[in-house]
């Protein structure tokens, strides 16, 4: 490990409210930030050209977008246009679930941050305003964080990538009150499952609708456009 590369950070960014916050709470940590955004088909991919932004807010020392084919796949509203993205909250596991996104994502993050010799890979999962994903649970947090330390060189070698997620147990409104007070942008962020065209959010889907909560919950005015 070179002496550069001690505190260097791969961040997963998808250019929503979470993502933006960890990109920000790990500049803050001092760490040298590799921002990683992944295209897997998702609907509403309006929401990487905000990750571009927010990358550039934050200076990332790099910013990339790989390529995941997970609509070749289907199985989830976020990746199949014939599956319609709730309007009413669900009971379960909803139709938004993405089967293995946060695997693969944490996957491509893992391989690049051995790459980099980074120590850190940051992701902005969360246990409390989720919508029921089971990749968001810290089960899988620290299932993977034990795939981390036996399946690369790294993690053999004893220096392998820390997995670290902050929000994991953290309520939307304490997210946002910390992005504000880090200097988030989150009129620049993209949160909807069908936001259109031009980044502007639907109002009633389930992320709109825990976006518009923590917002009012943290008493702050809700910079979000809307349809």
């Amino acid at each position: 490990m070179t002496a550069s590369s001690v505190n260097r950070a791969v961040v997963l960014l998808s250019g929503g409210l979470d993502s933006a916050t960890v990109l920000a709470m790990a500049r803050e940590a001092g760490h040298e930030c590799y921002a990683l955004s992944v295209h897997y088909g998702q609907r509403h991919s309006i929401e990487l050209k905000a990750a571009a932004k927010i990358a550039k807010l934050f200076s990332a020392r790099e910013h990339r977008v790989m390529g995941v084919d997970l609509a070749g796949i289907g199985g989830s509203a976020l990746t199949d246009a014939a599956i319609g993205v709730p309007n009413e909250p669900t009971i379960g596991i909803p139709v938004t679930y993405v089967p293995a996104r946060n695997t693969l994502m944490l996957s491509l993050a893992l391989g690049w941050a051995e790459v980099l010799e980074a120590q850190y890979v940051y992701i902005g999962v969360n246990a409390l305003d989720y919508s029921g994903y089971p990749d968001c649970r810290p089960e899988f947090v620290e299932a993977f964080q034990h795939l981390a330390d036996v399946g690369t060189k790294a993690g053999v070698e004893g220096r392998g990538v820390r997995l670290v997620a902050p929000l994991l147990h953290w309520s939307k409104a304490k997210i946002i009150q910390t992005g504000m007070r880090l200097g988030v942008d989150y009129s620049l962020t993209v949160s909807c499952y069908q936001a259109d065209p031009q980044g502007r959010a639907c109002g009633v889907c389930d992320s709109c609708r825990l976006r518009r909560e923590g917002f009012s919950a943290a008493g702050v005015p809700d910079s979000t456009r809307y349809v």
